[in-house]
């Protein structure tokens, strides 16, 4: 059985409907999977990005385009009140429902679905209140630990050359992205492409001009 963890953060729309599909996606294989929250602007700011509602134009493209996916993969998707918002408290959440940096999938699912389901303020305080109630957390959110585990999570993304979200990774092979779920099936499913040198040459194709210093 193969192990993916699942790195996530509640504020991107992509690794909502990743979430979404993935059951489907990956239906009569054999995996496990361990959901990771990390704070994607911490992913961004290492690596010098703005995040794709930064950018104009491509803010207006993002939230067409998830509109159109979610419409093409029947996933239920309204958005938000306003984006971007702050996931801290949601990440926070997530976190203190769980032990050791790890959320289970229905606290995920309830997360996700708080923010991209209704069409509502996702960081409202009323709102995560009554989001606490329900996922009733072991340990207070606030709490130095959760805080803790949060960013050791976020930094152990970024050891592992993680710069967004979803990304999935098996056997240390990343796979970022909705549309690199059938890449995923594919990998679990033991396809030899992998192993070519199509594959490993990638990872180390030369540069040829560089826009830095």
């Amino acid at each position: 059985m193969k192990h993916i963890t699942f790195y996530l953060d509640f504020i991107s729309p992509y690794a909502y409907l990743a979430f979404e599909q993935l059951p489907k996606a990956l239906e009569g294989l054999s995996y496990s999977v361990e959901y990771r929250p990390v704070l994607f602007a911490a992913l961004l700011k290492h690596h010098g990005q703005l995040g794709p509602a930064e950018i104009p134009g491509k803010r207006e493209w993002t939230y067409r385009q998830v509109q159109w996916l979610a419409r093409t993969h029947q996933i239920p998707l309204d958005m938000p009140a306003a984006h971007p918002f702050n996931p801290l408290a949601l990440l926070r959440l997530a976190i203190a429902c769980g032990s050791e940096g790890q959320a289970n999938r229905y606290v995920c699912e309830t997360i996700f679905r708080h923010v991209w389901r209704g069409g509502e303020d996702a960081a409202a305080s009323e709102r995560l209140a009554q989001l606490a109630s329900t996922l009733k957390p072991q340990r207070d959110a606030a709490a130095d630990d959760v805080k803790s585990e949060l960013k050791v999570n976020t930094e152990q993304a970024i050891a592992e050359g993680v710069f967004g979200v979803p990304t999935f990774v098996v056997d240390g092979e990343h796979f970022w992205g909705l549309d690199a779920l059938p890449m995923l099936r594919a990998y679990l499913e033991g396809d030899a492409w992998f192993a070519t040198e199509a594959w490993q040459r990638a990872g180390s194709m030369a540069v040829g001009a560089s826009r830095k210093g």
